[in-house]
């Protein structure tokens, strides 16, 4: 057979040009590696397609708040009146290592109402989120590794500290597919790139199609620029894939399996069919006027409703990001910065929470709330708080987990988690199993090991599920 030219890989990125899929940026330049272990995928073959979970799942869908940055617990859903009465001292119990070094105990600037029958206590800057409480798990005794952006990043969203493993949505797309065939099954939003950036929502070793879709523009016309081609029919492009998919099998044919070509075809068969319900699905001016008053404005509002527009339309996971860079990094002063972003963002999510129990998909998707690590109950600068690794809160709502309750415990002043400690391993183990998911046996063989999520650790969190 005569050999094809070299240059098979430059005429399709030239032809998919033709197809109007520049936009897709967090398809087309994924970060693939090959994978000699695993046999070449047919071009037949959809990584995206449903896939039986390994039991019944609680959850079909996940829905991440991402307040990169690292929110207050003491600040937030961990009230300790200990620190008020302690305030300017520097016990003991006050003096664990973190990234920077602090003075004194500092009492929250907030106060704490009991809220819903549970009458689980929250911050006085978050009221929409305390009406919502009944709903919601506050699991109070998370830990990390490392007090340090990069690696907590990463170690939430990847499950592992250093770059670069696959997402957690990679890892749900991997096990279980996507409901529709015509939008990504791992949806990121985030206006701009935060610390890391897309290294917290790649595949790394799984197929690259697996890689989160990154969407800074949530306006209709922009949200994935030259999406819809102007110059060719849709019957045309779809002779152009079909032509391209018969050259590419002649290609495999003659030469081993190559990952990066196999993520490159499936970007371009999501590409076409995304032409048809994209903008669609991130018009939020289809809803009624009422549901976005509800909402509230600006990009992270938007994001929850167009979030809540993806899990009906059977995106498997959808990852919303605060902000670009570590916006609730208050280092300077967690009063007036944790009141703004908590000011902006309360209203959003309890509308998505009330959103989806409306609609009858709060029972089905599982929203996480929190951010990469906590922050201390000492002072930094007078009145900023420095990150905290050693315990922090993060809640969870819907998809089978208990609501109006509190797991876990820190201690007196909310530095560090004593009763109940819940690693980050351990999370998502428990957001693995309510998907019905196995942590143990979502395995991916690379480079000679068995890979997962929580690598060879995790827990489920048992007492939490319904």
């Amino acid at each position: 057979m005569t050999q094809l030219p070299h240059s098979r890989r430059d005429m399709l990125a030239t032809a998919g040009t033709g197809l109007g899929i520049l936009g897709l940026a967090g398809l087309l330049a994924e970060d693939s590696r090959a994978n000699p272990l695993r046999p070449a995928m047919g071009m037949g073959a959809n990584p995206l397609a449903p896939k039986a979970p390994h039991f019944r799942p609680r959850a079909k869908h996940v829905i991440h708040l991402f307040m990169n940055g690292g929110p207050s617990q003491v600040d937030t859903f961990d009230p300790k009146p200990e620190l008020a009465k302690q305030h300017g001292k520097r016990p003991a119990a006050a003096g664990l290592s973190t990234e920077r070094q602090t003075g004194g105990l500092y009492k929250s600037p907030f106060t704490f109402r009991k809220c819903g029958q549970s009458g689980l206590e929250v911050s006085e800057i978050f009221p929409a989120v305390g009406a919502c409480i009944d709903d919601i798990c506050v699991i109070r005794s998370m830990h990390t590794n490392i007090p340090n952006h990069e690696p907590g990043l990463l170690l939430m969203t990847c499950g592992n500290t250093q770059a670069i493993r696959p997402s957690m949505g990679s890892w749900l797309s991997y096990g279980l597919g996507t409901e529709n065939q015509n939008l990504p099954g791992f949806v990121v939003m985030c206006p701009g790139k935060p610390v890391v950036g897309p290294a917290l929502w790649n595949n790394s070793f799984l197929p690259g199609v697996l890689q989160g879709c990154h969407i800074q523009n949530l306006d209709p016309k922009k949200v994935i620029e030259h999406l819809r081609n102007t110059n060719l029919a849709p019957e045309t492009q779809r002779q152009q894939l079909s032509l391209l998919n018969h050259l590419n099998i002649l290609h495999k044919d003659i030469r081993a399996g190559d990952d990066q070509l196999d993520a490159r075809i499936q970007s371009l068969e999501i590409a076409y069919r995304m032409q048809t319900e994209a903008r669609d699905a991130f018009d939020i001016s289809r809803e009624p006027l009422k549901t976005r008053e509800a909402y509230g404005k600006g990009y992270f509002a938007e994001a929850c409703l167009a979030a809540r527009r993806m899990v009906e339309r059977g995106v498997r996971m959808v990852q919303v990001f605060y902000g670009s860079g570590q916006p609730w990094d208050d280092h300077g002063d967690i009063e007036k910065g944790h009141r703004a972003k908590a000011k902006d963002s309360d209203k959003a999510i309890a509308a998505l929470l009330q959103d989806l129990k409306r609609i009858g998909l709060l029972d089905e998707t599982l929203v996480l709330w929190g951010g990469e690590f906590g922050r201390t109950p000492t002072s930094e600068g007078g009145n900023g708080r420095d990150h905290n690794n050693h315990g922090f809160s993060v809640w969870l709502a819907g998809g089978g987990v208990k609501g109006g309750m509190a797991y876990g415990a820190t201690d007196e002043f909310g530095f560090a988690s004593v009763e109940k400690k819940v690693h980050v391993h351990d999370l998502h183990a428990t957001i693995l199993h309510l998907m019905g998911l196995d942590h143990e046996k979502l395995t991916y063989r690379y480079s000679g090991r068995d890979f997962r999520l929580t690598d060879v650790h995790g827990v489920v969190v048992k007492d939490i599920l319904k």
